[in-house]
């Protein structure tokens, strides 16, 4: 009797005193190789998962847990799906935040005289997804390294923003791959925030930065490394056949582009390389360019000022609808969504790359029948860049091989399309013709091939002689046996002559007893039965192996045949790269000239001078939802004569969506959009920075004030005079004095220091002294008109400061209780009164109000005791005392309260 081993210890979620079985020491192996990663074991037709990870699948995967050996004095839980729905339980995993490991039977357990060897094929984490569900089509999907200059630094404050990281990004199914330097957490989190990245690479030494990065953005997957992943030789090597957007070789662009530690940014992008070759088993051809690039080449929006300007997803429900992205996303292929989406994540900040983006968005806005067509070809081309990068691993099945070759066939009548347009010449001369792929695939693969290779099927008939001669073997093979049956009767004149077919005997002729006498020579016995005799010619076993093999061998000569395709397909990968950045930018411009033309947005004139003129300026996402007719247009003007407008007016008079369209006009006029308003002149801006909103941040321990202040720190250290910069009620979370002091002196600070173009908005109508010592500080108001005591905003931006804020008009507006609205009402007319008194007791000027306005006045609510109960209280208590409402009928109890709210009237 074989003698096991037991595991010793717990290990890896493996518990000790397990029977370390051949199976089950295979399990462990594959386990210790990725012990972060839910193990997916393929036993048969089932993928299994076993001990924690049993439980882990049940409590997030929805499977049951059963257990393995019941008779074992050691837990031994496990759970399983069949291998057919392994990509819904990894979509299911990679939700859950958890990375997989797939250990496959790399032997045929048919042919295996012992154990089925197995291994891990592939391992799939949240930055590394090629296919399912989590990988949305619209969006980049990005792995991101991270390598600290310091890495043992335990307080990363201490550095006050000094120190220094390595940056790389990787979107694996499309190809994107780029690399920077940045200068302190400020910079890094911006970076984090742009990019948006489903998982991060960090050194597992880095403790610090680790517990920073996991509060901070707490929706990301964080992976801690070896330090050798993180090694300078390694990634010299793992980047060497890759170049830079201009051809250079990667490595000398690094080495030369002007950072300060050039170390970093490539140890990052080798960290991200090997990554993805230890998840993938490779890395993919697809993957061609690593681009490496400085924040400050493109508008720099942080995370604040991203989600302040709802720029890709709303601030209530964090939806795509409702966003700056949701309005002018209107590509018409996932391709073209990523690049929309990315011109609008790197806004550019060179005014003559901005008007060549413009040139192109203006030619097709002005031809609409071409821009139609264009896009109607578009609508039909698959997904190439995602598409390439599955060819380049050997993953892509025979669907994915028919969508490349139907989207190479729509490329030469687009080429044609955009042949003779002047403005389009650039993207003519790079869009690239694939004839004899596209014609091979043509040949070669079915109209609507099975999504997986095990269907079969999918090669053409016609276009290989021996794959065509298995088909028809297998699919004739009846026609052949009634055909040789007819002849056989013939030959030997047994016309009840049979020939049939079952599994154990296979092919036979049977012949009855009565006609044994005219068997042939030639009939070979096989099987006596009472009544008849079965027999086989040489002939019928020919055609039975034939038969029978067939199909195992149409499956076989299939798959040689679909490999060599995608051999020729991988031949094509950097050009299918390149066609593919071609249809992504054609499709943006189409989509920019489409949102131009249906909202009716003009093309602003962009420079380098220091201004922002903005005639009939809207908000393009509130427009959309009301309605262009009735949406109110406003005019900003800034330079260096009215560098900061002093905002005041009522709460929803519309100050905040004045300051934000302004914002949004510039962030789309960069990324080379047209935008909404009658005429734009527009100086480029370097940053944006918003202070809008209240909102606490508990996990961190800070209240609304303490935000508030963290963010305008934020952008009075980092603004630039060539910054645009929206505050809205700064100081508010604090006492009033408090409020204006500090307001007032953060307006003071970006008007004389920063010198940045500021839109200031407040309740403090304080600061609108500010205008009387400042030249260039002017005050702005939004227009409102009464009627009776009601007031009607007018949403127009006017010169000059409001006198009051409107406060209990709005309140009133937003349905609070009258009792409530007159209450407020005394208290406002107390506390204006109080205004100019050197320190006044608050209950003696209420006092002295109440005696000037006699009876009326007395009867009051009092500021600062309760209000006194309805004269007709005292009756209503007796009543309400002596009832006995357990012995009530619903009726009766309905009579009672009508006549308690008749006494409370009077």
């Amino acid at each position: 009797m074989a003698k096991y081993e037991y595991t010793k210890e717990e290990k890896n979620g493996i518990p000790a005193g397990v029977k370390l079985t051949d199976m089950m020491r295979q399990y462990v192996e594959a386990k210790a190789r990725h012990p972060d990663a839910l193990l997916f074991f393929r036993m048969g037709d089932f993928y299994e998962m076993f001990f924690k990870d049993a439980e882990l699948g049940g409590q997030y995967l929805g499977l049951t847990v059963t257990s393995r050996n019941k008779g074992s004095a050691v837990s031994e839980p496990m759970s399983g799906f069949p291998h057919h729905q392994i990509h819904t339980y990894l979509n299911r995993a990679l939700e859950a935040g958890y990375k997989v490991a797939v250990c496959e039977q790399l032997t045929d357990p048919k042919e295996s005289k012992g154990i089925v060897e197995r291994g891990i094929v592939q391992v799939v984490t949240p930055g590394v997804i090629l296919e399912g569900n989590s990988l949305q089509e619209r969006s980049n999907h990005f792995l991101v390294s991270v390598y600290p200059q310091n890495l043992s630094v335990d307080n990363l404050d201490s550095l006050e923003g000094a120190e220094l990281y390595g940056l790389a990004a990787i979107d694996v199914s499309s190809g994107v791959f780029q690399s920077t330097e940045l200068m302190g957490l400020g910079a890094l989190r911006c970076e984090l925030g742009r990019l948006d990245p489903r998982e991060i690479l960090i050194p597992e030494d880095a403790h610090a930065l680790i517990d920073l990065i996991h509060k901070r953005f707490p929706q990301m997957t964080v992976s801690s490394c070896a330090l050798n992943i993180f090694d300078e030789r390694q990634a010299e090597r793992l980047i060497q056949r890759l170049v830079t957007d201009e051809g250079q070789p990667a490595l000398e662009g690094i080495r030369e582009f002007g950072f300060g530690v050039s170390a970093l940014p490539l140890k990052a992008s080798g960290a991200a390389v090997a990554y993805v070759i230890e998840t993938q088993r490779a890395f993919p051809e697809s993957v061609r360019c690593l681009s490496p690039y400085f924040m400050q080449d493109s508008l720099i929006l942080d995370e604040t000022a991203s989600q302040n300007l709802e720029l890709f997803r709303t601030l209530i429900g964090r939806k795509k609808k409702g966003s700056l992205l949701g309005l002018v996303d209107r590509a018409t292929s996932s391709m073209g969504a990523r690049r929309i989406k990315r011109w609008l994540t790197y806004p550019l900040i060179n005014p003559q790359a901005i008007n060549a983006r413009l040139d192109i968005v203006e030619a097709l806005k002005a031809a609409p029948t071409l821009r139609s067509d264009i896009r109607t070809s578009l609508k039909a081309m698959f997904d190439l860049e995602r598409l390439n990068t599955r060819a380049s691993l050997g993953k892509a099945g025979p669907k994915e091989l028919a969508q490349i070759r139907d989207s190479l066939h729509l490329l030469p009548d687009l080429k044609a399309l955009i042949d003779d347009h002047p403005a389009l010449q650039g993207i003519q001369a790079r869009l690239q013709l694939f004839p004899e792929l596209a014609d091979t695939l043509a040949s070669a693969i079915v109209d609507d091939p099975p999504n997986v290779l095990r269907d079969g099927g999918f090669i053409r008939v016609g276009f290989n002689q021996d794959l065509d001669e298995l088909i028809k073997l297998s699919t004739d093979s009846r026609a052949w046996i009634i055909n040789l049956e007819q002849r056989e009767r013939e030959e030997t004149g047994i016309s009840s002559l049979k020939v049939r077919h079952n599994k154990v005997f296979g092919y036979y002729i049977e012949v009855s007893k009565a006609n044994l006498r005219l068997v042939p020579e030639r009939y070979i016995r096989r099987q006596t039965l009472t009544n008849a005799e079965r027999y086989y010619t040489p002939e019928l076993k020919e055609f039975e192996d034939k038969v029978v093999n067939a199909e195992a061998r149409k499956m076989e000569l299939e798959l040689d045949i679909f490999a060599l395709l995608r051999e020729q397909v991988q031949s094509y990968v950097s050009q299918l790269s390149q066609v593919s950045e071609v249809i992504a930018d054609l499709d943006a411009f189409c989509a920019l000239a489409e949102l131009a033309h249906l909202n009716n947005y003009c093309r602003p004139q962009v420079h380098d001078l220091d201004r922002i003129e903005i005639i009939g300026g809207r908000h393009p996402v509130v427009e959309a939802a009301v309605g262009r007719d009735k949406f109110i247009p406003n005019d900003i003007f800034l330079d260096e004569s009215q560098r900061l407008l002093m905002i005041t007016g009522p709460n929803m008079a519309g100050k905040s969506t004045v300051m934000r369209q302004v914002a949004l006009i510039s962030v789309m006029a960069q990324m080379g959009s047209f935008v909404p308003a009658s005429q734009a002149n527009l100086g480029v801006v370097d940053r944006i920075f918003t202070r809008v909103g209240a909102t606490d941040d508990l996990a961190s321990g800070r209240s609304t004030f303490m935000v508030e202040m963290s963010e305008t720190a934020t952008i009075l250290n980092e603004a630039t005079s060539r910054s645009l910069v929206i505050l809205d009620e700064i100081g508010r979370g604090t006492s009033t004095y408090d409020g204006v002091s500090i307001a007032w002196s953060v307006a003071e600070y970006i008007h004389d220091h920063v010198r940045a173009k500021a839109l200031f908005a407040t309740h403090y109508h304080e600061l609108t002294e500010m205008a009387q010592m400042r030249a260039t500080v002017k005050n702005y108001t939004i227009a409102i008109t009464h009627k009776g005591e009601d007031i009607v905003f007018l949403h127009q931006l006017i010169e000059g400061g409001a006198s009051k804020s409107y406060g209990i008009q709005v309140a009133q507006l937003a349905g609070l209780p009258n009792t409530v609205i007159e209450r407020a009402k005394s208290v406002l007319a107390i506390l204006e009164e109080q205004v100019g008194d050197q320190a006044p007791s608050p209950l003696k000027k209420e006092a002295k109000l109440l005696s000037k306005k006699g009876n009326e006045a007395a009867r009051q609510l009092s500021l600062f005791s309760p209000p006194p109960l309805p004269s007709a209280g005292s009756e209503v208590e007796r009543m309400i005392k002596a009832a006995d409402l357990n012995q009530m009928t619903p009726m009766q109890a309905l009579n009672f309260l009508s006549s308690l709210a008749e006494k409370v009237k009077r």
